[in-house]
């Protein structure tokens, strides 16, 4: 799993974590985005530079050369399974499959036997071998509550030798003749949806128009896929690191943050409809929408100065997303007493409730007014709410202890008054909590540190809001799975979706069975079992595919193509993993590269809706890694037919 960068730290930013509590540095800008095609709006002079070499995957792998072809293709090796990722092994009811002879480490091949993750164990023998892990993709026997003891990760990520990788190259051949007829097939869910308004939704659930080719939810084929650029906005010249974060769409406008305040946009001319300021920096938003495009926004109380050069992120407020005015906004003194306000970490929207949390304390408010609902309580064991997470429903991960030894409890709350619907004290070892989804209510973890890739993810903790009981614990192997959770903060993770009681995650990039070229898979947990089911979806030779968001029973994908070509976004049956693309971007070099600049690796925002795709920075600083004529975006906004 790959995480986003991180922002450097502000020397003087005035801190309010408790003694002994971690004082975690912001997140770092995602690379600046570049661009130079279309009409700009108010762009500097110059265009596109002389064409460059291919840029860097975002994935960290450069674009390969095609190996030179043996003159003698090997021979492939015997025992590999067939159908490699998502494939589900053909052994006998009630049976486990005899091993194969070893064969090289590999994407699709059995694993020597090892203690940890996933391997049927006797009844509380914790880390004893039992029978051969199973390759990439492959159901498991249902994840218990209990936890085994965590192995070192395999060589699944790495790079093998060219020798090697014709080897494998070969085999998966062989495999996918073999498996050509094959009809992957998805055990059904509950048919739960994940019906949270968020950045990206348009509101409603409607159903795909008839003859659309979807499964379920709002979004249809558009007439003609090909996109072109419908406008784009000029990165703002700025001295130093400035966040931006924060994008929405309401059924007229593009909402996105600027380094001044807040602006929208016409959907498909890219014209200014209003604009926003605030009286200080936008701190982080809440990626929820009410349904009639209200959202809460987190932002410092003032502008810089020479006397107070970062000012506390301590205003909250809620912003009308249609008519582009700042509906209140206020700052809380801390619940333990004291005139000095809350500094706030991260801010969420649920139902009618505003919730903000962060290491010195917590409070709800009343979407319509303000008003002040309740606060947290905060006592000598040094507990507090880290943050929360909204949508359907809210919840909060709850911190005690010492720095040394912490505590973490993740709690469904009653939005209206706070109080602790059930409770759920996560493993020892757990430093910080993510909470995934709130309905279902699906948090992710890195226990023990045992990830080793900073992606804040080693395991996925199903459970049952109404008890708190744990469901399942699915381990997510980080060489595996790429979904990504931000090191610190509760509601902050990406590249994955939840719904039709799955959890939907993206497979790390291995390499394809083209020459060169990197490709993954997408994939799916149950979350009352924990199995891996047996469909997936491949994102193709040289393409990269990760979930944005649910629609209806559908996934909505971006699948990042190689530097020759332009992304598409596509829509994922989430039954039967049929892929249906609903856009494809030009091939052109210029707008290529501005594409590029926007892609999942950097942490850039996309959003997708009704046959537009918007992609936008999280942060802005003055470029350099550009030339003098070339033009850096803000946004860039692509629309079919």
């Amino acid at each position: 799993m790959t995480q986003p960068p991180q922002q450097p730290p502000r020397p003087d930013e005035p801190s309010d974590t408790p003694p002994g509590a971690p004082n975690t540095p912001p997140a770092p800008p995602a690379g600046p985005p570049a661009g130079g095609f279309g009409a700009p709006q108010d762009p500097p002079p110059g265009g596109f530079g002389q064409p460059t070499p291919p840029p860097a995957d975002p994935f960290g792998k450069q674009p390969q050369q095609p190996p030179a072809a043996p003159q003698q293709p090997p021979a492939a090796p015997q025992g590999a399974p067939a159908g490699g990722y998502g494939t589900p092994p053909p052994p006998a009811p009630g049976s486990y499959p005899t091993p194969p002879a070893p064969q090289p480490n590999g994407y699709g091949y059995p694993q020597a036997p090892q203690p940890g993750y996933g391997y049927p164990q006797a009844p509380g023998q914790h880390g004893q071998p039992g029978m051969p892990q199973q390759p990439y993709g492959y159901p498991t026997q249902p994840m218990q509550p209990q936890y085994g003891a965590p192995q070192p990760g395999g060589n699944g990520g790495k790079k093998f030798s060219t020798q090697m990788q014709i080897i494998v190259a070969a085999a998966v051949a062989v495999v996918l003749i073999i498996g050509a007829g094959v009809i992957y097939s998805a055990t059904s869910g509950d048919g739960g949806k994940d019906e949270a308004s968020s950045s990206g939704s348009t509101g409603g659930e409607g159903k795909g128009g008839e003859g659309s080719g979807l499964a379920g939810g709002s979004e249809k084929v558009p007439a003609n896929t090909k996109s072109k650029v419908a406008f784009q906005v000029p990165q703002p010249v700025v001295k130093d690191i400035v966040t931006v974060e924060g994008s929405w769409l309401t059924d007229k406008a593009y909402v996105k943050t600027g380094i001044d305040g807040i602006n929208g946009y016409d959907r498909d001319k890219g014209t200014k409809l209003w604009s926003l300021p605030l009286p200080g920096e936008m701190c982080t938003t809440s990626r929820h929408m009410s349904k009639d495009y209200k959202t809460a926004i987190l932002f410092r109380e003032t502008r810089p100065t020479k006397e107070k050069k970062y000012p506390a992120c301590d205003q909250v407020g809620v912003i009308d997303l249609a008519a582009g005015k700042l509906l209140w906004s206020k700052s809380v003194t801390s619940a333990t007493g004291g005139d000095r306000p809350v500094t706030f970490d991260e801010v969420t929207l649920s139902g009618t409730t505003v919730a903000a949390g962060g290491t010195s304390g917590g409070a709800a408010f009343k979407l319509a007014d303000g008003a002040e609902l309740w606060k947290p309580k905060t006592g000598a064991d040094g507990c507090y709410d880290r943050g929360y997470a909204g949508g359907e429903a809210l919840a909060v991960v709850r911190k005690c202890g010492t720095y040394d030894s912490p505590q973490l409890t993740v709690q469904a709350l009653n939005p209206t008054t706070g109080a602790p619907l059930s409770s759920y004290q996560m493993p020892a070892g757990v430093e910080y909590a993510h909470i995934v989804s709130t309905k279902p209510l699906v948090v992710a973890a890195d226990v023990g540190d045992t990830a080793g890739d900073g992606s804040g993810i080693s395991d996925f903790f199903s459970l049952d809001a109404a008890t708190g009981k744990l469901k399942v614990r699915i381990p997510a192997d980080a060489e595996k799975y790429a979904g990504d959770c931000d090191s610190t903060e509760v509601e902050k993770c990406q590249n994955m979706a939840v719904g039709n009681n799955r959890l939907y995650l993206p497979t790390e990039s291995h390499d394809g069975t083209s020459e060169y070229g990197d490709t993954n898979e997408v994939v799916a947990f149950d979350l009352d079992t924990g199995k891996l089911l047996g469909g997936r979806a491949d994102a193709g030779d040289r393409h990269i595919l990760t979930p944005l968001r649910m629609d209806g029973t559908s996934i909505i994908a971006y699948k990042e193509a190689p530097y020759d070509k332009g992304g598409q976004v596509v829509s994922i049956d989430g039954e039967t993993f049929k892929q249906t693309t609903l856009m494809e971007n030009p091939d052109d070099e210029a707008v290529r590269k501005a594409e590029k600049r926007f892609s999942i690796g950097s942490g850039a925002e996309l959003l997708y809706s009704e046959g537009q795709l918007y992609m936008s920075a999280k942060s802005v600083h003055k470029p350099s890694t550009v030339t003098p004529d070339e033009k850096v975006y803000l946004v860039v906004a692509y629309g079919t037919g």
